[in-house]
């Protein structure tokens, strides 16, 4: 087991609001409006239920110091999260127009980068008080805000790696025929949380068929022998995210099954080996692409090659064709091809990368050759 880390200060936080206010002044956006949620976490530390009616907002402007309006009574909870001494917190009580206590500190005629969780309601209150501002997701206006990670998160991003890949190393030891993808769904929940996770947020377990429906949700089949087994597990760890896939078979696997792993597995390593500072995302996904269209599958790979990660399983950049982002030092992503064959099997491998200075690392390690359960 890894020690846990030192927590993040707020310095830290200090440093990423600091960022978010850089990055908006240069995506010429007035500010950045943080709903509660994993943009909220990231840039202060402080937890706070995303299903609240009350107002929650987080608001960064270039010049101006951040500033965090929250309902009065929870108000001593954000007092205490570890980036509160960076921000200035302004509370209002029930009764109160919570717009009209957080409309001072927009520019009226601005245009803001809102977290995409933010409420609906909460955004046309702004609007009724600011009628000539104008919003756009965060996704779409700062995607890149969250997609270089320094040597802390990458740290707890290899934590969660190896504690997945522990899980999958477990997972092999159990019975798989005669019992239901449900069953080894438990099981993998379990082995993460036993392996450190504090959050389990997906367990697929598609066996024969439902291996080709790439975010099967595990369900009452009996696994059967002669089966292949797509598993896609993850979840958090310290606060930041694992997500790995590996295809195993019960028993031996046809010459078919096997080639279709091969191609797979040849797929994911030449996507891997793209992987360096300066390509485009879209190389990352043409690597794969290519390899599995070459075998003559190409139809059958259904889905972009990886997605990034951190804060949450699934965030940008996307491996996929048309995003001409280049890659960074520090950038965390999946590397994930597949091949769903309908009616019959599927297969995927994934691992999460980080760009380097000079290449790519894997935080998954363990092997990508087709594993025979019992």
């Amino acid at each position: 087991m890894t020690a846990t880390p030192a927590p993040f200060t707020a310095d830290d936080y200090r440093a990423r609001m600091d960022r978010a206010a850089r990055a908006a002044a240069d995506a010429g956006l007035a500010g950045v409006l943080v709903a509660p949620g994993p943009d909220l976490v990231w840039l202060t530390g402080y937890h706070v239920p995303a299903d609240t009616e009350r107002l929650t907002l987080l608001v960064i402007a270039p010049g101006q110091d951040p500033v965090l309006v929250v309902p009065k009574l929870e108000a001593p909870d954000a007092e205490r999260a570890a980036g509160a001494s960076a921000l200035t917190l302004r509370d209002w009580t029930d009764g109160v127009d919570p717009y009209g206590v957080t409309a001072p500190l927009l520019d009226a005629r601005g245009r803001f980068g809102v977290s995409d969780n933010a409420w609906a309601l909460h955004l046309l209150g702004l609007q009724r008080q600011l009628p000539d501002s104008s919003y756009a997701a965060l996704t779409d206006a700062l995607p890149m805000l969250r997609a270089v990670k320094d040597a802390a998160e990458l740290e707890r991003l290899a934590a969660a790696g190896a504690a997945a890949d522990a899980t999958y190393e477990e997972i092999q030891k159990v019975p798989f025929a005669g019992r239901r993808e449900t069953d080894v769904a438990a099981d993998l929940a379990d082995l993460l949380r036993r392996f450190g996770h504090e959050q389990v947020d997906f367990t697929v377990v598609g066996s024969g068929p439902n291996g080709a429906s790439p975010h099967h949700e595990a369900g009452d089949r009996v696994i059967e022998r002669g089966d292949m087994v797509v598993l896609d597990f993850g979840g958090l760890k310290h606060g930041y995210g694992s997500d790995t896939s590996r295809t195993v078979h019960v028993g031996e696997p046809t010459a078919e099954e096997q080639r279709v792993h091969d191609v797979v597995r040849e797929a994911q390593d030449a996507a891997c080996r793209a992987v360096r500072p300066g390509i485009a995302c879209q190389d990352v996904d043409r690597a794969a692409r290519a390899v599995i269209t070459e075998a003559g599958y190409g139809e059958y790979f259904i889905h972009r090659t990886g997605h990034g990660i951190g804060v949450t399983t699934h965030e940008p950049p996307y491996m996929i064709e048309g995003e001409q982002q280049p890659l960074v030092p520090g950038m965390c992503f999946s590397v994930e091809p597949g091949i769903y064959l309908p009616g019959r099997f599927g297969v995927r491998i994934e691992d999460i990368v980080t760009v380097t200075e000079d290449g790519g690392r894997r935080f998954n390690t363990t092997a990508r050759e087709l594993a025979i359960v019992d």
